[in-house]
C-alpha cells in the first residue's frame, strides 16, 4: 500500500476540487493507492485558517485592483522570496511534524502555497517526491520551485514560459486539468430535466465558482428579461446567503427561473445547458470545455480570472463579456441558433481530459511503485 498525499488551500474551491478529482482517478487506476487529500492550513490551523480565508475573500471581492497589483508583483518576482518565507515561518512552520505522521511515498500539491512550504523542506533535508498540478491556464511564478519532481499542466503556452524560467522539460507534462469522472460521462438529458424539475428549452447555467455568485447582481438582473424565452439556472455553491436572499425575491420566484444551492451534480446540470455564465476560474472552465458546453465570462478578478479569460479567448474557448448590451446581443444570438452553431462553441482546441489521470498515475507508479 503506497501513500499518497495531496495537499490544497482553501483559497477558492478549485483547488481542492482538483485534488479530490486526482485521489478519485488514482484509486481508479489502483485501489492499492491510499490518497489522503488535505487543505494544509486549515489542517494545521482549523481555528486561524478561516479568518485568512475570510480575509482573503474581501480582497479579492471588494479591493480586486489592489489583488491584481499584488497578483502581479509576486509573479515579476517583486515580493515572491518575503512572501515565501512569510507564509513558511506563520502559517506553515509545523509542516514537518505534519509530513512525518502521514508518512507519504509522494506528495501532490494542487495549490503554489503547499508546493512551497514541502519545496523548502526539501532543501532541508525532506526526501520525498513532488508533484505539482497548475489549476489555471496562465503560469504564475508561484507555482515554480527547483524541488519540484514533476509539473502536470493545462497548455503548450505555458510549457514554453515555464521553460523559459528555467524548468527542466523532463519534468513537464502537459496533460490537461485533471477533472472528476462524472465530467467524462454524458447524462440523458430527460432524465436530468426529471431530476432538477426542468423544461426542454433553451437553458442557460450561472456558475460563480465554488462562493457562488458574490458579484453578479448585475449580470442577473438583467437575465430576468430574458426569463421568458430562456431557462435561466443560478447556482450559488456554498453561498447559503445567496440563496436565501434570491430564492426569497420575488423578482426571482418565476417558472422558468432555478436557484440552486450547492450540488454535486454540476455535471449533469451542464449536460442538460446550452450554455454557461461563469468566472474563468481554471476548473469550472475545464470541466464546461470537457463538456463542450459554450461559455461567456463576466467580471474576472484581475489576476489569474483575467489571465484565463485571455487564453479562451485566444482559442475560442469563451468569451467575456464587458457590458450588458453586449450579453443581450450574445443571448439574442443564443436563441436563434442551436447549440452546435453557437460561434462560441470550442471546437479548435483538442482537449482531452480523459488522459489526464493516467499520466499523472504513470508519473507516480515511476517514482514510488
Amino acid at each position: 500500500m503506497k501513500n499518497i498525499l495531496i495537499l490544497s488551500e482553501g483559497f477558492g474551491t478549485g483547488h481542492t476540487q482538483t485534488a479530490n478529482a486526482i485521489a478519485k482517478g488514482l484509486n481508479l487506476n489502483d485501489s492499492n493507492l491510499q490518497c489522503q487529500v488535505l487543505e494544509l492550513g486549515k489542517s494545521l490551523h482549523p481555528i486561524l485558517a478561516p479568518f485568512i480565508l475570510k480575509l482573503y475573500k474581501k480582497a479579492v471581492f471588494s479591493h480586486p485592483k489592489l489583488y491584481g497589483w499584488l497578483y502581479q508583483s509576486q509573479n515579476e518576482g517583486v515580493t515572491k522570496p518575503i512572501s515565501q518565507l512569510a507564509i513558511h515561518k506563520i502559517f506553515y512552520a509545523q509542516t514537518y511534524k505534519f509530513i512525518q505522521q502521514y508518512k507519504p511515498d509522494v506528495i501532490i500539491c494542487t495549490h503554489p502555497f503547499p508546493n512551497m512550504v514541502i519545496s523548502r523542506l526539501k532543501r532541508r533535508g525532506l526526501n520525498i517526491p513532488i508533484i505539482t498540478v497548475i489549476t489555471d491556464y496562465n503560469l504564475h511564478q508561484a507555482w515554480l520551485t527547483n524541488e519540484c519532481d514533476m509539473y502536470f499542466i493545462s497548455n503548450f503556452e505555458m510549457k514554453l514560459k515555464m521553460i523559459q524560467n528555467g524548468v527542466p522539460t523532463h519534468k513537464i507534462k502537459v496533460s490537461g486539468i485533471p477533472i472528476d469522472p462524472n465530467f467524462l460521462v454524458k447524462h440523458n438529458k430527460k432524465s436530468i430535466r426529471d431530476q432538477f424539475d426542468l423544461k426542454e428549452m433553451p437553458t442557460i447555467l450561472v456558475m460563480g465558482g465554488g462562493w457562488g455568485v458574490l458579484n453578479f447582481e448585475e449580470l442577473l438582473t438583467q437575465l430576468l428579461s430574458w426569463k421568458e424565452k430562456i431557462q435561466i439556472v443560478i447556482c450559488l455553491g456554498n453561498n447559503k446567503e445567496a440563496f436565501t436572499q434570491l430564492s426569497s425575491n420575488p423578482l426571482f420566484k418565476h417558472r422558468n427561473i432555478k436557484i440552486q444551492g450547492y450540488t454535486k451534480y454540476i455535471n449533469k446540470l451542464m449536460d442538460v445547458s446550452d450554455l454557461l455564465i461563469t468566472k474563468p476560474g481554471g476548473i469550472t472552465s475545464t470541466e464546461a470545455i470537457a463538456k463542450k458546453l459554450p461559455m461567456l465570462f463576466f467580471n474576472p478578478i484581475p489576476g489569474q480570472e483575467e489571465e484565463n479569460c485571455k487564453f479562451f479567448e485566444k482559442y475560442q474557448l469563451g468569451e467575456r463579456i464587458h457590458t450588458l448590451n453586449q450579453l443581450n446581443q450574445r443571448l439574442n444570438q443564443f436563441i436563434k441558433k442551436d447549440r452546435n452553431q453557437v460561434e462560441f462553441l470550442p471546437a479548435k482546441y483538442n482537449y482531452y481530459p480523459a488522459k489526464c489521470m493516467d499520466e499523472i498515475f504513470q508519473s507516480i507508479y515511476e517514482k514510488v511503485i
